[in-house]
């Protein structure tokens, strides 16, 4: 099976290993992704204002390359992911929005929100299944205990993103769980850790990523694994001595593909 890609910026550039072990890994287990041509940034922040088109038209033009295509749009990182879904939603909903875009676009064919948008995550969970992947796990991650940390952008709004339950989301530790590894539950996994703020006021990102951290390693975790490059950044640069690892390195590790490479 086939779907369309938006890596995004940071795993264009400073991230380039996460996005070739995710493709790497998609392939490994009968999934191909095939990157949109000539996509743009998708704005990284989701513009609140309705009045702000010119923020999420770089987001309708990969949607509408994506319908016209006949593929779901899957993205790798948690912000393009929430700023390209609830554009979506916008199309869909809020007429407005939909004829200014669609006027500046000038599109052959007027975009309406027709695209659906995955996370790799939700391909793993609902297309390939956690138990075809832990079938085809050939490294498993056994004994490492892991926290999952989902920061803000995968789960809220939950209304509008509909990715996992808010308060108790799941879908990280049920992955960590076909790699191998032991999820370790804590209060801290779905609490913002600073990272928009990180540039203008390091001292209070530091404060928040101190919280996730101590709450995880008090409750055992011995290393986060997280889907957003914003949150594994922040966590890297103002944390301390835990690893902090992109989820799709442990997966490329846990199907012998990293092990490949090196």
């Amino acid at each position: 099976m086939t779907y369309s890609y938006f890596p995004g910026c940071t795993l264009k550039t400073r991230a380039k290993d996460l996005d070739r072990w995710g493709r790497e890994a998609m392939e490994a287990l009968g999934i191909t992704l095939e990157e949109l041509p000539e996509w743009q940034c998708c704005g990284a922040v989701y513009p609140i204002a309705r009045d702000e088109i010119a923020l999420r038209l770089s987001s309708v033009r990969a949607l509408a390359a994506a319908r016209d295509l006949g593929r779901p749009l899957v993205t790798l990182c948690s912000a393009c992911h929430h700023v390209i879904k609830r554009v979506n939603g916008d199309m869909q909903h809020d007429e407005t929005i939909c004829d200014r875009a669609n006027n500046y676009l000038k599109l052959d064919n007027p975009y309406h929100g027709e695209a659906q948008v995955l996370h790799y995550l939700e391909v793993l969970r609902d297309s390939v299944g956690f138990d075809k992947l832990k079938e085809k796990v050939v490294k498993p991650l056994t004994g490492r205990k892991i926290g999952a940390y989902y920061g803000c952008l995968l789960l809220r709004p939950s209304s509008e993103l509909a990715f996992d339950d808010p308060e108790n989301p799941t879908i990280i530790e049920d992955f960590l769980r076909a790699i191998g590894a032991e999820p370790v539950i804590y209060a801290q996994r779905n609490e913002c850790c600073g990272g928009y703020v990180t540039l203008e006021n390091r001292d209070f990102a530091k404060k928040r990523v101190a919280a996730v951290l101590d709450n995880a390693a008090a409750l055992g975790a011995e290393a986060l694994v997280t889907a957003c490059p914003l949150c594994m950044y922040n966590l890297r640069e103002n944390g301390g001595t835990m690893p902090i690892y992109y989820f799709t390195e442990l997966l490329a590790e846990a199907l012998g593909i990293k092990e490949a490479e090196a």
